[in-house]
């Protein structure tokens, strides 16, 4: 069908391009084409239809691309991919998608979330930015997302829940919680219990990617970032490090979910050289575009700064 589709996409598209009026005469063009192709074959040949095969024809002009992705992905996934405007968001989309077998509801879904655009936030921060060019550390910086979404908790505004209500919120949403963190997770366990010969510590939630090979920890806290809960999260890592890591495995990385996150404690603290350790900031509802938009616009202000200070 992928190809029937292209080929439909393609005629609108060359009539079009010998239309003079091309707005208008599009447009027409798609209406009278409804009408024929509908008395001629039947249902499925709406005015609406016709608009999505010339976007699937515009979306993967190259047929060998097309008929490469014909039995991968749905008429569904591709509807929505279509519908994304920035082209390197939607290769990555298409990307994953196939790669990862997202569902069509999951596709739309980080879709929906900024996906792609949180992750390559993440990237641009300025003390992602200063960690080392190797392969293994751009790897780990493209598996976080800044900021975490988790509408999924359909917790009301404004946000009152306690931590560890958020928590027990996350476990009961594991699935959703797994797609939100991406690519590789497996739950190992929540409020971890690591120990050293005279104390007990619990770490909020424990998982193990397998892409990556490494521990990663979360620690999740509902308020203003802070040194202190810097320094638990670091302790943490070389507790794991020590203690539970594998001679196999990588460094264990730690990444502290916070309602805020303070630019000053990543700047001074130990944030700001620690490779394995992040803070992010998770949003417990859906954000509007206009939201992210600043959220981003913030994040660039910050990295401007940054540079421009030649730190």
């Amino acid at each position: 069908m992928a190809e029937a589709y292209w080929l439909i996409g393609k005629r609108i598209v060359e009539e079009e391009q010998n239309g003079k009026e091309r707005a208008e005469y599009g447009e027409a063009l798609l209406k009278n084409l409804s009408i024929a192709l509908t008395e001629e074959l039947g249902k499925g040949f709406s005015y609406a239809n016709l608009r999505n095969f010339r976007q699937f024809y515009l979306t993967y002009p190259d047929p060998k691309i097309c008929y490469a992705l014909r039995s991968k992905l749905s008429w569904t996934h591709h509807r929505l991919i279509m519908r994304v405007e920035n082209t390197d968001a939607r290769e990555y989309y298409l990307k994953e998608a196939i790669e990862q077998n997202w569902s069509s509801r999951q596709l739309e879904r980080n879709i929906n979330t900024f996906y792609y655009q949180r992750l390559l936030s993440s990237q641009n921060r300025p003390d992602a930015q200063q960690q080392e060019s190797t392969s293994e550390k751009s790897t780990t910086n493209d598996f976080i997302k800044d900021p975490y979404v988790f509408e999924f908790l359909n917790i009301p505004q404004p946000v009152n829940a306690a931590e560890t209500e958020i928590e027990t919120a996350l476990i009961q949403n594991l699935q959703h919680f797994l797609l939100e963190l991406g690519k590789g997770f497996s739950f190992v366990g929540r409020q971890f219990r690591i120990s050293t010969e005279s104390t007990h510590f619990y770490i909020d939630l424990v998982f193990y990617n397998y892409i990556l090979k490494c521990f990663v920890l979360f620690d999740l806290k509902t308020t203003r970032l802070t040194h202190q809960d810097t320094g638990q999260m670091d302790m943490y890592i070389r507790m794991f490090d020590d203690l539970k890591k594998q001679p196999e495995d990588n460094p264990t990385i730690g990444i502290i979910l916070c309602a805020e996150r303070d630019e000053t404690v990543v700047k001074y603290s130990i944030l700001n050289e620690h490779k394995q350790l992040f803070a992010t900031k998770y949003m417990p509802y859906l954000p509007t575009t206009e939201e992210f938009a600043a959220e981003i616009e913030r994040e660039k202000i910050i990295l401007k700064q940054s540079l421009a200070k030649g730190e």
